[in-house]
């Protein structure tokens, strides 16, 4: 005879507290190896930073000085504990290429790209989800080929090149289209930054048309982005709504005369909830880390665009900074995903 062991409230409450901790824990660990290995990236870096501070011509005694002062003639332990030092008090060094501190052109940047993907998210997952929960109930019809066929593209052809297309399109030939960049150089400094994002920004200073600027510079961008996060959710939701539809719970759920279109949406989709949430999670992280073909190809003063300046002007701080604030939102990401996955799939508590 078998007995069943009830689980306490007070044992259910260390349980709960006891996987927060380890998920803490091994959020603290994670970002402490995104550090380190974002330094020992610089540190082993061919460039050398004290030649880009002096110069070429710069004496040996200069150099020398330079050097001490950064700390570079100290063993790499000694640098990487004076380099998290460094962050507990938020500074990232000095941008070469800007002469600014690189936390301060990150937060101009940063809202630019947030925005932008943040954007593109809510239109290719909602669209993504829809076409794909569409495309299941349909499955072999002419929507369903045609949709496969517009998600199969997006997932081959080159983003960078697509966004060329469109400017010259919409933008050169039919004049559709703002151009590139975030605002016309009317708006561009006539509308005070107070939050970085522009679109609060031009909403705040009550000019319409500056709000009609940023959009219609939105639009492009924001497309291209969407149709690319599109494409991967409605394939992932299409093949996961077909595995639920070929199990019991659905077979009882028509038996009981519900419809198809009532079973996708109150029953399927619910039970395929955390793999659709972890999906769309890295579409944005991708987005985040991605966009730098998008805001080059658009003139989008983001991360993105911050990056490549940098790459191209061999500037090793600034590389190193917009590495560990796009690595830092991809580690709370993917760790407030796994959360909320939890909160929603009483199976995924289980584990």
């Amino acid at each position: 005879m078998s007995v069943a062991i009830k689980s306490t409230p007070g044992a259910t409450s260390r349980r709960l507290l006891g996987k927060l901790a380890q998920g803490l824990l091994t959020l603290m660990l994670t970002l402490l190896g995104l550090l380190l290995i974002t330094f020992l990236l610089s540190a082993l870096s061919p460039v050398d930073r004290v030649l880009q501070i002096v110069g070429d011509h710069a004496s040996a005694a200069t150099y020398e000085q330079v050097k001490h002062q950064l700390g570079l003639d100290r063993s790499l332990p000694v640098q990487f504990w004076h380099y998290l030092e460094r962050l507990a008090h938020g500074d990232l060094g000095i941008a070469s290429a800007t002469g600014a501190p690189v936390l301060q052109d990150l937060r101009h940047a940063f809202p630019a790209t947030l925005e932008l993907a943040t954007l593109s998210l809510i239109i290719g997952a909602t669209l993504g989800v829809l076409l794909g929960v569409l495309c299941a109930r349909f499955v072999g019809s002419k929507l369903d080929v045609a949709v496969r066929l517009i998600t199969l593209l997006g997932n081959s052809v080159p983003i960078f090149w697509l966004g060329l297309l469109l400017l010259l399109l919409f933008y050169a030939k039919l004049q559709w289209s703002a151009g590139p960049g975030r605002l016309d150089d009317i708006y561009q400094y006539s509308v005070e930054a107070k939050t970085g994002f522009a679109l609060i920004d031009t909403w705040l200073s009550g000019d319409m048309g500056a709000v009609r600027n940023a959009l219609a510079h939105l639009v492009l961008p924001v497309c291209l982005l969407a149709y690319y996060s599109l494409a991967s959710i409605t394939r992932l939701t299409r093949s996961a709504c077909l595995s639920e539809l070929n199990k019991e719970y659905v077979t009882l759920a028509r038996a009981k005369g519900a419809s198809e279109m009532r079973i996708l949406f109150r029953h399927v989709l619910p039970n395929i909830g955390g793999t659709l949430l972890t999906v769309i999670a890295l579409a944005y992280t991708s987005m985040l880390e991605g966009a730098v073909l998008t805001e080059t190809v658009f003139s989008w003063p983001g991360i993105g665009r911050y990056l490549t300046t940098a790459l191209f002007a061999g500037d090793t701080t600034a590389i190193m900074g917009g590495t560990l604030l796009i690595g830092v939102c991809f580690v709370i990401i993917n760790n407030l995903t796994d959360l909320l996955v939890r909160l929603i799939d009483p199976r995924a508590r289980l584990s």
